[in-house]
């Protein structure tokens, strides 16, 4: 379905529920350019929502690579599942479960996406550290300041090296019956770190 090494699906491609969030394709484009991945890595989505974090990732790490999406969402699990067919994606196993017991369960991740979960993104950044090669890469996407405060005091107390924080905000046109005009999307920053 997606013939393109280059990350960027458009939104509507991916099968979609209400209720079920998906990263938008232009923060997922910066997302995963900024985990740096390559063939065979192994990878977390963390909070994977309809899987289009998982999906991307999957295709750049390849058939040789792995990914492991977990969500506590029964529906997030079956979009993910439904998005990952669409797309032909066989390298990623979907967990239904607390973020915080499954994690300690996978094998040692290349690089790590964080995006909802709950209000436990800093314990979930904290255990992740603890499962990231070193030289590894998290990724965490945040809307809420206080997720952002939250875990930019984890990453700079597990001393982290590389960090980046970028916000994007991105406007998309539509349409009109008069032409066109842009219509603003939430903010999205976006905390990136290599472990030491």
């Amino acid at each position: 379905m997606w013939q393109h090494r280059t990350p960027g699906i458009p939104d509507e491609l991916f099968d979609r529920v209400e209720d079920v969030p998906i990263t938008k394709e232009e923060v997922r484009v910066i997302q995963v350019s900024k985990a740096r991945l390559s063939s065979g890595q192994i990878v977390y989505d963390v909070g994977c929502g309809s899987g289009s974090i998982s999906v991307e990732a999957a295709h750049q790490v390849g058939p040789s690579g792995k990914v492991f999406s977990i969500d506590i969402d029964p529906n997030a699990v079956e979009l993910t599942k439904k998005n990952l067919d669409k797309f032909h994606v066989s390298n990623v196993s979907v967990i239904l479960g607390n973020a915080m017991q499954k994690i300690s369960e996978l094998p040692m991740a290349d690089a790590i996406f964080i995006g909802g979960t709950g209000g436990e993104t800093a314990d979930i950044v904290k255990l992740c550290e603890s499962k990231l090669k070193q030289g590894g890469r998290i990724v965490i996407g945040t809307i809420l300041v206080e997720t952002l405060y939250s875990v930019l005091s984890t990453i700079e107390k597990l001393q982290f090296s590389s960090v980046d924080i970028i916000q994007v905000t991105i406007s998309k046109s539509k349409k009109t019956s008069t032409g066109t005009m842009f219509l603003a999307r939430n903010p999205v920053t976006i905390i990136s770190a290599t472990r030491i």
